[in-house]
């Protein structure tokens, strides 16, 4: 397979390349955000991490064996050593030497290019402080406009929401709490949550308290429908577009 599958409803959802177009491009690389970039998509999602000596970096495990076959504890090391790393290619599973962790301001560069939205996962619970870096560094490249945070760190979301109080922001979530319309109300965030948590009277009660519904991740086709018919905003996929 070497492009998405498309879907088709008169309701249909935004869509969101998880980690780039990783059904077809390794995950969270560059190639899997330009493939994503070439497809009509309204939005990328990635994750970052802080290294050990303070600096940004894509990816999404907290080790890094499983995209390189060399474990590396990201937080426990240095930046410049994570970069020297080459990830395995998503079609052969060999080590392609173009394929490295990319920078934050190398993720957002690509979204500006093809003109796509960032969806940015905070990965791991991390200080105010680190939050500002992250958000300067967005800043400076000119695309907050253009970029949602999302964590399910719930005290991520609050600084985020204490920093940029009109930010677009999703709590990511992997269980349904009936709890959620009022909280994420209070602090004027959306959701991101775990598609099978869902139905259409929970969608509803979301959007009755003004909250935007996303959901992650749906790789077939009659499950991105049946989203659709709910009337969520938002699907995060893999392979769907």
């Amino acid at each position: 397979m070497n492009k998405p599958i498309l879907i088709s409803h008169p309701n249909k959802a935004k869509m969101i390349a998880h980690r780039g177009l990783s059904g077809i491009e390794t995950e969270n690389t560059a190639a899997a955000f330009v493939a994503a970039g070439q497809h009509p998509y309204f939005g990328i999602e990635t994750d970052v991490h802080r290294t050990k000596d303070g600096r940004f970096i894509i990816i999404h495990d907290d080790d890094t064996c499983r995209v390189c076959g060399e474990s590396r504890i990201v937080e426990e090391t240095d930046f410049d050593t994570l970069r020297t790393l080459h990830l395995k290619d998503k079609a052969t599973g060999l080590i392609r030497h173009d394929l490295v962790l990319p920078t934050l301001a190398e993720y957002i560069r690509i979204l500006r290019h093809y003109e796509k939205h960032a969806v940015l996962e905070i990965k791991n619970p991390m200080e105010k402080a680190d939050i500002e870096s992250i958000i300067r560094i967005i800043r400076e490249e000119e695309y907050l406009p253009c970029t949602t945070f999302i964590s399910f760190d719930f005290q991520n979301m609050l600084h985020i929401r204490s920093l940029l109080p009109h930010q677009s922001a999703q709590f990511l979530m992997e269980q349904w709490e009936d709890s959620l319309p009022e909280k994420l109300a209070e602090h004027r965030l959306d959701l991101d949550i775990y598609f099978k948590c869902l139905t259409k009277e929970r969608v509803e009660k979301l959007h009755k308290k003004g909250v935007l519904v996303n959901v992650w991740t749906v790789d077939k086709e009659e499950d991105a429908l049946a989203l659709c018919d709910m009337g969520v905003d938002q699907i995060t996929s893999n392979i769907l577009l």
